[in-house]
């Protein structure tokens, strides 16, 4: 019996194993830009001095914590940032953002607070602002440049580019499906993943950062 408990018990574990390595992409195939014969975007930015230019920092701060398994709801937190493990899409972003030694945060207030009017925003809140996919898309509307919504050349999708769908924000991978499409980190009510999930809706914005 224990031989038979413990056979299942491994079994019931390589399936939840199986099942989370296909929620995250691990077991995806994916390929590089080199693999295709492609150099990608490199920003002329390092701001944290880290060796690693800030659209890969990107990159690596938006898998950090989407791997991080945050909880996806909603929730109001005085000073702005999350202090739980809960979270929504937009934070991904300023988690990328950080990563590269920037505070999204910072630069959506005070850009807010020049000109609410063009945001739409009657009274400017902090604790709120930078993690609304509305306040974001006119943010990198702003200070981003705006590039193509429609598929074609997959050259033009290049890691650490920011998509916007209807209330919903992610990130470009590094990572590439078959066809030469990024994979998308994100988060939504499914969870905090890096998938092959770029066309899964219509995009309506997509930004990318200088």
């Amino acid at each position: 019996m224990r031989k038979w408990n413990g056979w299942l018990s491994g079994c019931v574990l390589a399936v939840l194993l199986i099942a989370a390595g296909d929620f995250f992409g691990i077991w995806e195939r994916t390929y590089t830009s080199e693999q295709f014969g492609w150099t990608d975007y490199v920003s002329a930015q390092d701001v944290n001095a880290n060796g690693i230019d800030d659209v890969h920092d990107f990159v690596i701060g938006a898998r950090a914590y989407a791997q991080s398994r945050p909880r996806y709801e909603s929730r109001y937190y005085a000073g702005g940032y999350p202090d739980d493990d809960h979270g929504v899409c937009t934070d991904v972003i300023w988690h990328a953002f950080a990563q590269a030694g920037l505070s999204l945060k910072d630069m959506v207030d005070a850009d807010v607070a020049r000109h609410p009017e063009i945001y739409g925003i009657e009274q400017p809140d902090p604790n709120i602002d930078f993690r609304r996919v509305d306040t974001l898309e006119v943010f990198f509307e702003r200070h981003a440049q705006s590039l193509t919504t429609r598929p074609g050349d997959p050259q033009e999708w290049q890691p650490g580019d920011i998509v916007i769908y209807a209330q919903h924000i992610g990130i470009c991978s590094d990572r590439r499906n078959a066809q030469g499409y990024p994979l998308l980190i994100h988060l939504d009510p499914l969870g905090a993943r890096e998938r092959d999930e770029l066309w899964n809706s219509e995009i309506l914005a997509h930004f990318r950062w200088y």
